[in-house]
Order: structure tokens, then C-alpha cells, then sequence
């Protein structure tokens, strides 16, 4: 069998699992077993495909046919201008997230000297890429999750970040050290009736204490608020991400606990994706 016979075999399994990107995901796969590049594997159609690779590819094949992600079959994920490690422990680090990383970088300045804490860290994706682009600036974050921190870890020593970031196991209705000039997070915010809806790549696979946030998704975006109140200095910033059809409740609830809010940015959807609030009282 070569190359495009293959590619041919894996479009017919993936497909007929309405593995909606089927024909992406199935090249890259191939690519990954036969351990080039999909462009090589492109330009090499009538190359043949040996027995141990192919054995390989069909194993990979089963998993996507499952709807495993492509990220935790391949354990990596590219965010922001990085490569990060992730696992069925971490949130898969998505695009919109990357507009917290942008915010920040725009409203800081190289030399900058700032104390940021991030809240549910996860992979590490969001302060790992900030800290890296401001190198005077330092880090703390915190996950209830041990196994979650465990993979920031990992991938703070890969950017070699592991000096600059300390990493809490903790909730932060239980976090009480230190004030900081920034607060950002990706927070769970989907409610318990849409995470049912969600595609099974997302609802089979990643961990439902990163998505789920009770009965109207809000819980833990109020929670974030009300600590970041005291965790922050005066005139510091909270920038978080949010659900679409919440920004009315959560700007109101902002305003309520002393915070203004700068700017809403949008994700490529026009939905109301991150908010950007100074703590003003």
C-alpha cells in the first residue's frame, strides 16, 4: 500500500464517523505514523508504506475514530507563537484564549515589572506566554487540579519559564497570598444542560471541572470576581474569558464590586469573548 491508497482508507474510516475535519486530521495522522511532514507526505503519494508504520497509523486512526483530539493523540498543542504539552488532564488551549495573551502585551510594554496571577492555569498556555514575551515580569499560578499543575510544570520547564512562575495547587476561594498588578484567567464557564451539547471530542475527553460551571455557567466567573477584588492592587486588571449571552450579568456584577470595565473584545465570531476591568475601589 502507498501513500495515497492510505490517505484514501483512513478519509473512508474517519469520514464514515462524522469526524467533521476528516481529511486534515486523517494526513496528519499518516504524517505522524510514517514520521514526516504532511507536505512530504503530499509530494510522496506513490511511496510505499511499510508494515510496523502502517500498524502504527491504524492504531492512531482508531483513537480519532473515538473522537479522541488530535492534541492529546499528538500530546501538543500550538498556542499563541508556542508549542505546548497537554494531556486529557488540561483544557486543550483554543485560539480565543489567545486574545488574553494580545490584551495583555498591548497594554504592558517590554521592560514592564509586573506581578501576574493565573487563575485555573491548566496547560500554562496563558501566563507561560506572557511571561515569555515580558521577561521582568513574574507569574503565580494556581488549579485545583495536581495533575493539571503537573503539565504547566513540564511545560514551563520546556520554555524554560520554571524560575519566573510559581505554581499553587489551590482554589482561589482558599488563595490569600500577595497583591497583584494583573489577574487572568480562562474560566470554566459553560452550563451543566450546553455541556451535554457540546461535541464529544470536547465532552468525552476534556476534563469537566475545566468547562462546567454549575446551573447558568456563572459560578465561577463570580467567584473569580469577588477574590480578584482583594487580590488586586488598585487600578490593577482582571482579563478573562467568557461564555456568549453572559457579558450583560457579568459587567453588571463588575460595576457592583468595584471594577470598570476597559474593553470587550470579540472572538473572529463577533461573540463577546474577553473582558478587560480595572479594580477601581
Amino acid at each position: 500500500m502507498n501513500y495515497l491508497e492510505a490517505i484514501n482508507f483512513g478519509n473512508k474510516i474517519l469520514k464514515s464517523s462524522n469526524i467533521e475535519t476528516y481529511k486534515l486530521d486523517n494526513e496528519l495522522l499518516l504524517a505522524k505514523a510514517t514520521n514526516c511532514t504532511r507536505e512530504e507526505l503530499l509530494i510522496n503519494l506513490q511511496k510505499k508504506i511499510d508494515r510496523v508504520k502502517f500498524k502504527k497509523y491504524l492504531k492512531l486512526l482508531i483513537r480519532r475514530k473515538k473522537n479522541e483530539p488530535i492534541a492529546y493523540i499528538f500530546k501538543t498543542k500550538e498556542f499563541w507563537k508556542n508549542k505546548f504539552y497537554v494531556n486529557k488532564n488540561v483544557l486543550i488551549p483554543r485560539p480565543e484564549t489567545e486574545i488574553i495573551v494580545d490584551e495583555v502585551l498591548k497594554i504592558t510594554n517590554g521592560n514592564s515589572s509586573k506581578n501576574f496571577l493565573d487563575v485555573g492555569t491548566g496547560s500554562g498556555c496563558i501566563i507561560l506566554s506572557i511571561i515569555k514575551e515580558r521577561p521582568n515580569c513574574y507569574g503565580t499560578a494556581i488549579d485545583i487540579s495536581k495533575k493539571a499543575l503537573k503539565i504547566a510544570s513540564i511545560n514551563a520547564k520546556m520554555h524554560h519559564l520554571e524560575n519566573k512562575i510559581s505554581f499553587v495547587n489551590i482554589d482561589i476561594d482558599k488563595f490569600n497570598l500577595n497583591k497583584y498588578d494583573y489577574v487572568v484567567s480562562n474560566p470554566p464557564y459553560i452550563n451543566k444542560f450546553e455541556l451535554n451539547r457540546l461535541g464529544k471530542n470536547v465532552k468525552l475527553f476534556e476534563p469537566n471541572e475545566a468547562l462546567e460551571a454549575g446551573i447558568d455557567g456563572l459560578s465561577e466567573i463570580k467567584k473569580l470576581i469577588l477574590k480578584s477584588k482583594k487580590l488586586l492592587k488598585i487600578n490593577g486588571k482582571l482579563i478573562f474569558e467568557i461564555g456568549i449571552k453572559q457579558l450583560k450579568f457579568i459587567m453588571i456584577f463588575l460595576n457592583k464590586n468595584g471594577f470598570y470595565t476597559d474593553k470587550i473584545c470579540k472572538d473572529i465570531y463577533s461573540n463577546p469573548r474577553v473582558i478587560i476591568a480595572t479594580k477601581v475601589l
